[in-house]
C-alpha cells in the first residue's frame, strides 16, 4: 500500500494521473494567450469592423463568454488579479509599485499551482506586468520553471521610433504605423515573443510532464507601432463618430477618464485638446480607432502563426485580456474606468476534451478571477479551494468561481451572475498632478466599487484610505446606475430617479457586503 502512494504521487508530479480503471491519462498541456487593452473587438464576437480570422477559428471550435469583466482597469494590477484568483482589495495592489508576496500575502498564482501539480510552466512577452510589481522578476522562481522570457525591443515600446511624416524627426507619437526594416533590430516585440513561442513548442520534448506556456502580447496597447500593412487593411472612413460621443447624463466628475497616457504621446499633444474634456477632432477620432482595430489585426496575424504549431489534440487553449478599451464611448479613450467598454474583456476557451455544442456562446456574467479554478478543472488538477471570508492569510486558495459547468453543460443553479470591479482615484475632480487615471497608492482617497449583473452596472464612489484600507459607506461622492436592458452602452445614469431607489439600495447593499 505504501508502494502505491508513492508510484501515484510520483505521476502526479511527473503531470498524470490514475484513472478508476487503473489507466495512465495523460493531462493536456496548457496555452495561455494574455493580450493587453483588447476589448472583444473581434468579428467572430460580432463586432464588424474586426479583421481577426486567426481568433475567430479559435471562437468558433471553443467556447466563448461575451460577460467577462475585470476586476480594475488597468494592466498590473488586473494581471495580479487573474493571475492570483484574488481581488485588488486582496493583493492590495491598485497601481504599480507593490509585490503581493511582501505587501499583502505569499498567495498562489495560477502558474505556480500548475507547476505544483508536475506541468512546466513557461513564460514568454507580457503576462506579469514587469517591475516592482512582479518583484523585477515575473514572479520567478515560483511561477515558472525557467526565466521568464522578454523580448529584446521590449526596450523600445515607449522611445520615440515613430517617424513624422512632416518632418522627418523621431516621435512617440501615439499612432505609429512603422516599416519593420526600419526599427530598432528590424523586428519588433510581439514578433520576437512569437518566434520565441515557436521555438518552445516545436523544442518541448518532456513526454512525463506537461507544459502551462503563457504568451502576453503587448498589443493593441498604445502606442500603435505595428506594421503598415495592417493599418492598410482597415479603411478610415469605416470609423466614423459615434452616434451617442459623449459623457453620459448626470455623471460624477469622479467617474471620469481624463485618458492623460493618450494626451500625453506627441502628435496628440500638438492638437492643444483642452483638459480635461474637451473633444478631440473628428478625424482623430476615426484614425484612432483604425489603428486600434489594425492593431488588433496585426496581434491576430502573430497568433495566427503560433497556432501552426499547437496540437489541438491534446492542448487547452485560453485567450483572454487584461481589461478592455474605450474608443470615444463616453467621450473617453483608453481604460481607467468602472465602464463595461473598460472592464469587459474577451474570454474564449478551447479544450480538446470538450466538443463544441450547437451553441457555443456563453453570455452568464462572469469574472476574470473566474479564470483560475476554470483552467485548473478543465486540466483535471486537483481543485481549487475558495478563499474563506476574511481570511487574507490563506496562500492557496481563490476568490473566483470555476465556469467548467458553463463549458460542459451542466447543470450550475449555483452561479450567481454578478461581476466586481473597482477604480481609485485621488480626487472628485480629474487632474493631471496627481494623475487621477493612475493615482499612486498613497494619492488614493477615493474608490469606485462597481457591481455589474445581467440587467445593471451600479458604481458608489466612497471615501477610502489607502493606509489602512478601509471603507467608508457614509460617504459617497458620486453614484452610477445604468439599465442594460434598455441601455446597453450605458450612456444615462439613472441614479437620479426616485422610481429605480430600491433598486438601487439593493445594489448598493450587495456592494457593502462584498466591500465592507
Amino acid at each position: 500500500m505504501e508502494n502505491l502512494k508513492i508510484c501515484t504521487a510520483l505521476l502526479l508530479v511527473f503531470g498524470s494521473i490514475l484513472s478508476i480503471t487503473g489507466q495512465i491519462v495523460k493531462r493536456p498541456n496548457v496555452l495561455l494567450l494574455v493580450l493587453d487593452d483588447l476589448r472583444p473587438a473581434i468579428k467572430a464576437f460580432g463586432d464588424s469592423k474586426a479583421i481577426t480570422p486567426n481568433i475567430d477559428r479559435l471562437v468558433n471550435d471553443g467556447y466563448y463568454f461575451t460577460n467577462i469583466f475585470a476586476q480594475q482597469s488597468i494592466c498590473a494590477p488586473s494581471r495580479n488579479s487573474f493571475l492570483t484568483g484574488r481581488r485588488p482589495d486582496t493583493t492590495k495592489l491598485y497601481d504599480f509599485y507593490s509585490y503581493w508576496r511582501e505587501t499583502a500575502g505569499n498567495f498562489t498564482t495560477l502558474p505556480q499551482y500548475f507547476k505544483q501539480n508536475g506541468y512546466y510552466t513557461k513564460s514568454i512577452g507580457k503576462i506579469f506586468h514587469p517591475g516592482i510589481s512582479s518583484n523585477f522578476t515575473d514572479d520567478y522562481p515560483l511561477s515558472w520553471s525557467d526565466e521568464p522570457y522578454h523580448p529584446s525591443t521590449e526596450e523600445y515600446k515607449d522611445k520615440p521610433t515613430c517617424i513624422d511624416i512632416a518632418t522627418g524627426n523621431l516621435t512617440n507619437n501615439l499612432l505609429c504605423p512603422v516599416v519593420l526594416q526600419l526599427q530598432p533590430e528590424g523586428t519588433l516585440p510581439d514578433i520576437q515573443s512569437t518566434e520565441e513561442a515557436k521555438c518552445f513548442l516545436k523544442s518541448y520534448r518532456n513526454p512525463n510532464a506537461p507544459f502551462f506556456l503563457a504568451v502576453g502580447y503587448y498589443k493593441p496597447h498604445i502606442p500603435f507601432k505595428i506594421p503598415e500593412e495592417f493599418l492598410e487593411l482597415h479603411r478610415n472612413t469605416n470609423f466614423k463618430t459615434l452616434d451617442l460621443d459623449y459623457a453620459p447624463y448626470g455623471l460624477p466628475t469622479v467617474a471620469w477618464n481624463s485618458y492623460l497616457d493618450v494626451r500625453s504621446r506627441h502628435d496628440m499633444m500638438a492638437l492643444n485638446i483642452s483638459y480635461p474634456f474637451g473633444p478631440i477632432p473628428d478625424l482623430t477620432k476615426q484614425r484612432i480607432r483604425q489603428h486600434y482595430y489594425a492593431a488588433v489585426s496585426y496581434v491576430d496575424s502573430m497568433i495566427g502563426k503560433l497556432l501552426e504549431d499547437v496540437n489541438f489534440e491534446n492542448t487547452i487553449i485560453v485567450l483572454t485580456s487584461d481589461h478592455g478599451w474605450a474608443l470615444g464611448e463616453h467621450a473617453e479613450w483608453s481604460k481607467f474606468s468602472n465602464y463595461d467598454v473598460a472592464l469587459n474583456v474577451p474570454l474564449i476557451i478551447y479544450s480538446p476534451q470538450v466538443k463544441p455544442r450547437s451553441e457555443n456562446k456563453i453570455e452568464m456574467v462572469a469574472e476574470l478571477v473566474d479564470l483560475f479554478p476554470t483552467l485548473v478543472d478543465l486540466a483535471g488538477l486537483p481543485p481549487i479551494p475558495a478563499c474563506k471570508a476574511n481570511r487574507d492569510d490563506e496562500e492557496t486558495c481563490v476568490e473566483g468561481k470555476s465556469l467548467q459547468p458553463l463549458i460542459f453543460g451542466e447543470p450550475c443553479d449555483n452561479l450567481v451572475e454578478e461581476a466586481f470591479s473597482q477604480y481609485p482615484r485621488p480626487g472628485t475632480y480629474p487632474s493631471v498632478h496627481p494623475n487621477s487615471d493612475r493615482p499612486k497608492q498613497y494619492q488614493i482617497e477615493i474608490m469606485g466599487y462597481s457591481l455589474r449583473t445581467k440587467q445593471f452596472r451600479y458604481t458608489a464612489w466612497i471615501g477610502f484610505d489607502p493606509d489602512n484600507f478601509t471603507r467608508d459607506w457614509d460617504t459617497i461622492y458620486g453614484e452610477e446606475l445604468y439599465d442594460h436592458r434598455i441601455d446597453p452602452k450605458e450612456n444615462m445614469n439613472l441614479v437620479d430617479r426616485i422610481q429605480l431607489a430600491p433598486i438601487i439600495k439593493w445594489l448598493r447593499l450587495r456592494l457593502e457586503e462584498k466591500f465592507w
